[in-house]
């Protein structure tokens, strides 16, 4: 039994599986013809989510066309996931109690390189009943330059070269919508569906900035920038769903159904790959109500169009305070202390307590109800029952990734909220919690496990100079302030300069006694969680 068209269309084996009751082949030939849909960005989060959307859809008969997706960044996706499959796929869902269930996911109608493809991703882009292009591209794609201000090696040549043919997925939407300027003039929706707070504002910023390089160049006029200002909108958006890499547990269900050709493996690049999808049961998305050119009825399958007010508030209750950050501290600590999973994390009594303090001492003061979802309750689902969930098995070492262009998102903005608080009780000084995770994640940094053993840092932009600032760093030592100083006035790691807002200190005497030895950040961990140690305030 094979997932493609054919190996679907014989019925038997797929008894356990929900099926699409589409016509397949019909909404194709729409999609080719009158594409609404296009996406950026292939990976696990986009068929488990925005395809699934989709597919709720049509099968209700309230969408006639599917949705595109174009990769840019690891285009070994589409060759490996995507067309040997027919860009059929499956999606898991994992529920608390341990039950599954199976569907085969039809929505997807064409799978493209941007590599290969510039042609027909522009022909989709000068369509003119296209109505959004969404992006999960992950945060950092959104930050076109490094730390120094210098533009990132993966965008300079596009700058360089301008619109014709690019690589890079924020040049190369830039390049498309003036492209659409020049076949229909029609308006459009850039919408980033990537966890973090303003991203509709990251996009806008990013689109702009590569018009501006490109009109000091030559390659575009005034007119075109208007074009990009006041035709294209940028919607905030803020999503939620976890979907782990996946999982050899349901990997092994799915051969035992007698599916052929289906494996998990890593890409080149990195990724953990396969034609299957495992995800949680819950997830929430809200999108800014700014679509110029009409919008596919979302709203039918539970998706919330709102102000950009509550979307903003959502997504700082969410990425600042109710999740995000607790799955940052989780991962920090849970490779520290051998953890693989999260789920395993939420299982440790330490971290546990740590984290309802964190989250209810420290963040929950500072979060401004959106109306919409309780934080109250929205942080108890996932303390209790979202992280915790055995069956998700979601990797410490994936959550690990690129934390340094996570921590600014997900405790900067609690951090400046305390700075910039008049109320004495919030005083930034009175922060244990946060700076904690941040002084964490320093002895993380180390490569070092809490043990005294060597372990494998996940993948980050910054870590080689990260590395280098800390490379003499060894436990049992203790490092005076300019040691780190580079690191703690990094405001592109933080969002903010720690020595400014007066959390230095804080996070040095962390840091150190940290590494005084195995065993160390156990015992720290349970010292900031216990009244045994006292900091005190001027």
């Amino acid at each position: 039994m094979k997932l493609t068209l054919q190996g679907l269309e014989a019925k038997t084996g797929w008894e356990s599986y929900r099926l699409p009751t589409y016509d397949i082949a019909a909404v194709r030939g729409r999609t080719a013809k009158h594409p609404t849909w296009l996406h950026f960005g292939a990976g696990s989060i986009f068929r488990a989510y925005p395809a699934m959307l989709v597919q709720r859809l049509l099968t209700a008969g309230l969408m006639d066309t599917g949705i595109i997706v174009c990769e840019s960044y690891d285009e070994e996706l589409i060759d490996r996931v995507y067309r040997p499959f027919e860009n059929l796929s499956i999606a898991a869902t994992l529920h608390a109690d341990g039950s599954i269930k199976k569907e085969v996911v039809g929505s997807i109608t064409e799978s493209l390189k941007l590599s290969e493809d510039w042609a027909r991703v522009r022909e989709i882009f000068c369509n003119p009943g296209l109505q959004m292009v969404s992006f999960t591209i992950t945060e950092k794609a959104y930050t076109l330059r490094e730390g120094n201000r210098e533009f990132k090696d993966c965008v300079i040549d596009d700058l360089e070269r301008g619109p014709e043919h690019c690589t890079n997925v924020i040049t190369a939407a830039t390049a498309m919508c003036l492209e659409r300027k020049k076949a229909t003039d029609q308006p459009l929706a850039l919408v980033s569906l990537d966890n973090c707070s303003h991203n509709g504002t990251r996009l806008q910023r990013a689109v702009l900035e590569v018009a501006r390089v490109w009109k000091e160049h030559g390659f575009v006029t005034e007119e075109d920038i208007q074009y990009l200002t006041t035709k294209i909108s940028y919607p905030y958006s803020v999503i939620d769903k976890i979907t782990p890499h996946p999982d050899h547990r349901i990997l092994s269900v799915i051969q035992a159904d007698g599916i052929e050709g289906i494996d998990i493996f890593q890409t080149e690049r990195g990724t953990a790959a396969a034609a299957f999808t495992n995800a949680e049961k819950t997830q929430y998305l809200l999108i800014e109500d700014k679509f110029p050119n009409g919008h596919p009825p979302l709203e039918q399958t539970g998706v919330i169009f709102t102000t950009r007010s509550i979307v903003d508030r959502t997504a700082r209750m969410k990425a600042c305070t109710c999740l995000n950050p607790i799955d940052t501290s989780n991962a920090v600590f849970g490779c520290l202390f051998g953890y693989d999973t999260i789920a395993e994390t939420m299982k440790d009594a330490d971290l546990q307590n740590f984290n309802r303090k964190m989250s209810y001492d420290e963040a929950i003061p500072m979060v401004s109800d959106p109306g919409v979802v309780d934080p109250w309750e929205f942080l108890h689902e996932v303390l209790t029952e979202r992280l915790p969930n055995p069956y998700l098995a979601d990797q410490t070492k994936r959550i690990a990734t690129d934390t340094s262009h996570k921590l600014g998102m997900r405790f900067g903005e609690t951090i400046l909220a305390y700075y910039d608080s008049p109320v004495p009780k919030h005083r930034v000084s009175r922060l244990r919690y946060i700076p904690f995770v941040l002084a964490g994640w320093l002895r993380y940094l180390i490569a070092v496990d809490d043990k005294g053993r060597r372990m494998e840092l996940s993948p980050d932009p910054r870590l080689g100079s990260l590395r280098e600032i800390l490379a003499d760093v060894e436990l049992g030592m203790s490092v005076p302030m300019r040691k780190i100083e580079p690191i703690i006035c990094d405001k592109f790691i933080f969002g903010v300069n720690l020595a400014e807002v007066g959390l230095d200190d804080t996070v040095l005497f962390y840091f150190n006694e940290m590494l005084k030895g195995p065993g160390a950040v156990r015992t720290m961990l349970k010292r900031v969680c216990s009244d045994e140690l006292f900091f005190h305030y001027n």
